[in-house]
Formats: structure tokens, C-alpha cells, sequence
């Protein structure tokens, strides 16, 4: 189970966490007030997919690499620290900040300053668990190798 929940799992998290950073983006440059707020209100309601999504993902990643060695298993270990505290310690805060402050149509200097913040850490999750699926593909042998 774990060998076919795993790559869907992490695929559905790291789809979503793109998907806020786009919407984030797409908002607040082309955007009235009105979408930045159905944005930034609907993304903490969306935690109730992608929590479970990763957490599903990092479970059962944990269940495939145990007994297992190698560059690339020992590569992804390292970073799902660093996606989780991202998570847990900047992206969930800010989102229920911003969420807060856009129905409450405040937008201010606080606002943006999170909102940057968020973009920045949005960015960094994205390129981790990019780079986990790309290192997951390659130990199951469905990525061919690129020349560089």
C-alpha cells in the first residue's frame, strides 16, 4: 500500500502547495480585493486536504525507505525536515494570518510583509518536494537520466 499511496500522496501535496502559490500570485496582480480575499480565506480550508496529504506522503516514505541506504534515500530524509518546520513553523501561521486579515480587509504593511514571506517559504516547499519527486522517480527507475 504504501508503494502506491506515497507518490500520489506527495504528488496531490506538492500540486496543492503550487496550486496556493499560483492563486497567491495570479490575485494579487490581476485580482480585485474581493479575489485576494476568496484566495487567502480558502487556503486554510484546503489544510484539510493537504495536511493528510503529506502526511500520508511522509509516512509512507519513511515505511519504503526503512532498511533502505543509498545517496538519494538518505538526500530526501535530509530534506523533509526542512519541508515540515517550513510548514509547520512559517506557511500554516502565515495563511491563517493572511487569512484573518483579508476578511478583515486589512492590508496593510503587516499584510504584505507576511504575504512576501509566505510566497518566499511557498517557494522553497515547492522546490523541495520537487526535487523529492524527482529523486523518488529516479530510484524507481521512472525518470530517464537528462545529460548536462
Amino acid at each position: 500500500m504504501p508503494k502506491a499511496l506515497h507518490p500520489i500522496a506527495g504528488a496531490l501535496a506538492l500540486l496543492l502547495i503550487a496550486l496556493f502559490w499560483v492563486s497567491t500570485v495570479v490575485a494579487e496582480v490581476f485580482g480585485a480585493t474581493g479575489d485576494v480575499v476568496a484566495v487567502k480565506t480558502a487556503i486554510p480550508w484546503a489544510f484539510l486536504l493537504l495536511i493528510p496529504a503529506l502526511a500520508a506522503a511522509g509516512g509512507s516514505g519513511f515505511r519504503l525507505a526503512k532498511g533502505r541506504s543509498g545517496e538519494l534515500v538518505q538526500i530526501k530524509r535530509r530534506r523533509m525536515p526542512v519541508i515540515v518546520a517550513n510548514g509547520v513553523v512559517v506557511l500554516i501561521p502565515a495563511a491563517l494570518f493572511l487569512a484573518a486579515k483579508a476578511r478583515a480587509d486589512a492590508f496593510d504593511t503587516a499584510f504584505y510583509t507576511v504575504q512576501a514571506l509566505e510566497l518566499l517559504a511557498g517557494a522553497v516547499n515547492i522546490a523541495l518536494l520537487g526535487l523529492n519527486m524527482r529523486d523518488g522517480l529516479r530510484m524507481t527507475g521512472r525518470k530517464i537520466e537528462t545529460a548536462t
